[in-house]
């Protein structure tokens, strides 16, 4: 992943809502010298972190991701997102991410915007997805959807998990 090309683009979005560093970082939790940093280039974003900044600007995390090729690839603390597509509708933008689930690891997601839901599709392995309260094991063959604007789990309990996963934001 290009980090300046990220950050700059993070600065734009944030610039564009005419939000400083300052509100920026109350409403995403993410101190401000982190954020200066992202801005910047210096510093690797996260899955978690890209989430929470684009989740506070209310927009879908593909658009800090657009100037980058298709493919950009970013990880979390039990999941491997590869952006394999970007679908903007009328009524919605839809992502489509290739992703790995690693083995006996657990990531909670933040709430996403209102009205954002999320859908699996899985190829290998099983994993326990969905609400944090109510989540559901989806083996090889099966497919989950639920409410991202609820926190959220992804867990593979057994070994990798190689899925499809659509997050569909409302615009």
């Amino acid at each position: 992943m290009d980090l300046t090309r990220v950050g700059l683009r993070l600065r734009e979005l944030r610039e564009a809502q005419g939000l400083t560093l300052s509100e920026l970082a109350r409403r995403s939790r993410i101190g401000k010298g982190t954020l200066s940093e992202l801005e910047s280039g210096r510093r690797n974003p996260t899955l978690e972190t890209l989430y929470a900044v684009t989740t506070a600007m209310k927009v879908p995390l593909s658009a800090a991701l657009s100037d980058l090729a298709s493919s950009a690839q970013i990880s979390g603390d039990a999941v491997d997102a590869v952006l394999v597509e970007r679908f903007e509708a009328d009524a919605s933008v839809a992502e489509t991410y290739r992703v790995r689930i690693r083995a006996g690891k657990r990531q909670e997601s933040a709430p996403h915007a209102t009205g954002t839901t999320e859908h699996i599709i899985v190829f290998a392995g099983t994993a326990r997805v969905g609400a944090l309260g109510a989540p559901a094991l989806i083996g090889p063959g099966m497919h989950g959807s639920w409410a991202a604007d609820l926190g959220h789990l992804y867990e593979a309990p057994w070994g990798d998990v190689e899925a499809l996963l659509v997050v569909r934001y409302p615009q």
